[in-house]
């Protein structure tokens, strides 16, 4: 939290009245915790329940603007519970992003499979280039999305260098390890499967995915981009969290080529590049040990 009392409910109220285009009074504000960039808090008010997110750095406006239009892209999949863009933007010295509130509820017996079905559903969503007709983020670092037909050059030069470059510039990466990735360029149409673009989350991990009050699936906090969907199910594996079942109904409703357990590693370089230059050496080994044979 960075402010308190009227200032609060004066901002919250301010930016509640440039979302709907008229006042709203703020009853009670609850701030929320686990967010590692931005500053976030559900806003009871006379027009409902909303969350609203916020940050001074001078590109948390960009952020926040391309989060909405990738939540929009998600939402018009009309599959999985997205929250509602209600508006973003600035005032006074912070940018914005006021969300529609998701309620949490408990844990359902088809939970889990309708997360894959649903997660499925999306990934059929397809146009002819990888990429996106915008670039976006993920976390705080910028996401390259420019359009490209082939999906082992757009997974190569737009994911996996722009990390290992930067990291190798801070020295985060040793020469011999930048070296081993530059290596896997060539080897990628041999080791993951031609498949067409497909909408992806982007960011999909354990504290990205919700249960709601009703006990649906829902999807928070995208880095959407159309790509490879096997990374989405990939950074699933990273830090676990998903039941066996999810991965069954995805399956089932949209089956996997033979030998996704052998590439996850391929795939998960990119969120394990990017953990490292967000927060540091911890998770080099792990770059590493996937690049080792390269």
């Amino acid at each position: 939290m960075d402010f308190w009392g009227d200032e609060q409910f004066s901002f919250f109220e301010s930016v509640l009245f440039s979302a709907l285009g008229h006042s709203v009074e703020v009853i009670e504000t609850q701030f929320l915790a686990g967010g590692d960039i931005n500053t976030a808090a559900q806003v009871f008010s006379s027009e409902g329940v909303f969350f609203v997110k916020w940050n001074h750095t001078d590109q948390a406006i960009n952020m926040f603007e391309t989060e909405a239009k990738g939540l929009n892209l998600l939402r018009q999949t009309d599959t999985a519970v997205i929250p509602e863009v209600i508006g973003y933007g600035c005032y006074q010295d912070k940018s914005y992003l006021v969300l529609s509130y998701i309620d949490s509820g408990k844990l359902t017996d088809d939970y889990w499979d309708l997360l894959g079905q649903s997660l499925a559903e999306i990934h059929s969503h397809t146009q002819p280039t990888f990429g996106l007709s915008f670039n976006n983020y993920i976390g705080s670092l910028p996401q390259n999305n420019q359009p490209v037909a082939n999906g082992f050059t757009f997974f190569f030069e737009q994911r996996l260098l722009p990390q290992a470059g930067l990291a190798f510039y801070n020295e985060l990466l040793s020469k011999a390890t930048y070296e081993a990735l530059l290596r896997l360029r060539d080897r990628l149409p041999d080791l993951l499967p031609a498949e067409r673009p497909a909408l992806l989350h982007g960011d999909l991990w354990s504290g990205n995915v919700m249960i709601t009050e009703d006990g649906a699936p829902a999807l928070i906090d995208p880095a959407v981009y159309y790509g490879f969907r096997e990374a989405d199910l990939a950074h699933t594996r990273l830090f676990g969290g998903f039941d066996s079942r999810f991965y069954d109904a995805y399956n089932e409703a949209f089956p996997l080529e033979a030998g996704f357990d052998e590439r996850v590693p391929i795939y998960n370089l990119y969120p394990l590049l990017v953990h490292v230059n967000l927060f540091g050496s911890g998770y080099v080994s792990g770059v590493e040990r996937i690049l080792k044979p390269f």
